[in-house]
């Protein structure tokens, strides 16, 4: 299918692959989709090559970078720590766990500088200082096309930092509650939802005030996407841990094998409409408490000239 570019879907993508990879102790408080046993970080290396691979045989630009320290047991998640926005603007993001903090890069800014048109990079990581943490489009689902940024509040959402962040890049701040149904507050919005060009994905029941999930569903409505509920068990399966990006041929939606799994048929052909399902296998990536999505941050820029 022919499609227009979509400001939603990114062409180009930031991986990192872990050499040392673990399950972060400093992150288990607070997330309730993370393994408590040790991961085999040679079967994680091997994950993000092979996901790697397959995003670039869908004609995705894959900048794909190695993190060879043994302090970063996250770094596989770079999603958390900037995001990039058409118009050229990159934000860095202040991140709760300490450890977490150590992932921020200079060569990932420099690559961007280099072969993106930059303006400005608008950093809020001194923010930690006073505890105000906002862990990039982890902590924000953002509809770049609608300019909305959803989040749910939580120890890494700070209301604060999300005003601001909103105020500089001009979102609208659609924040709620959510919990799992033994009342376990979700730490990160992109567990429960993922914003393609023409659907999104929602685990819905888990916005805990009924007036606000229908302020939610409403707006995702009406920005004319297919909504598709998700049940709590789907999202325990990373369903809404999905990203759409621009391949060669069309949009996809880059999601897990276990995701993939866990959708029924007639939501995998709503998804399908607009955009190819492409399914990766991260079963070790997974036990650290993020899928598909937090393994992958988009590329919102305009390449320089010859480097697209």
């Amino acid at each position: 299918m022919h499609q227009a570019m979509s400001v939603q879907a990114p062409a180009s993508v930031v991986m990192v692959r872990p050499h040392h990879f673990r399950v972060n102790a400093q992150t288990a408080a607070d997330n309730a989709y993370q393994a408590d046993h040790p991961a085999d970080a040679k079967a994680a290396y091997d994950e993000i090559t092979r996901a790697a691979e397959v995003l670039r045989a869908q004609g995705v630009r894959v900048h794909l970078f190695e993190d060879e320290g043994r302090e970063t047991p996250d770094s596989v998640f770079p999603n958390n720590w900037f995001s990039t926005h058409a118009g050229g603007h990159v934000a860095i993001y202040p991140m709760k766990p300490e450890n977490r903090r150590l992932e921020r890069r200079a060569d990932v800014i420099e690559m961007l500088k280099r072969d993106y048109r930059v303006q400005d990079i608008i950093d809020y990581s001194g923010l930690e200082a006073d505890g105000l943490y906002l862990e990039g489009t982890g902590a924000m689902v953002l509809d770049h096309i609608d300019r909305v940024a959803y989040a749910v509040e939580s120890h890494r959402t700070s209301p604060i930092a999300l005003e601001r962040f909103c105020t500089h890049f001009n979102y609208e701040p659609m924040a709620f509650a959510a919990a799992d149904a033994d009342g376990v507050p979700v730490y990160h919005t992109n567990v429960l939802m993922c914003i393609g060009t023409g659907f999104a994905l929602i685990g819905a029941s888990m916005i805990t005030d009924p007036a606000r999930r229908a302020e939610v569903m409403q707006r995702l409505e009406l920005s004319g996407r297919v909504v598709v509920d998700l049940s709590e068990d789907q999202i325990a399966g990373f369903a809404g841990n999905a990203i759409e990006l621009q391949g060669g041929k069309g949009r996809i939606l880059a999601l897990s094998e276990t995701a993939f799994s866990s959708l029924s048929e007639a939501q995998k052909e709503a998804i399908e409409e607009t955009a190819r399902l492409v399914p990766l296998d991260i079963p070790t990536i997974e036990m650290a408490g993020g899928s598909v999505r937090c393994t992958i941050a988009g590329v919102h820029l305009s390449p320089r000239p010859g480097m697209g």
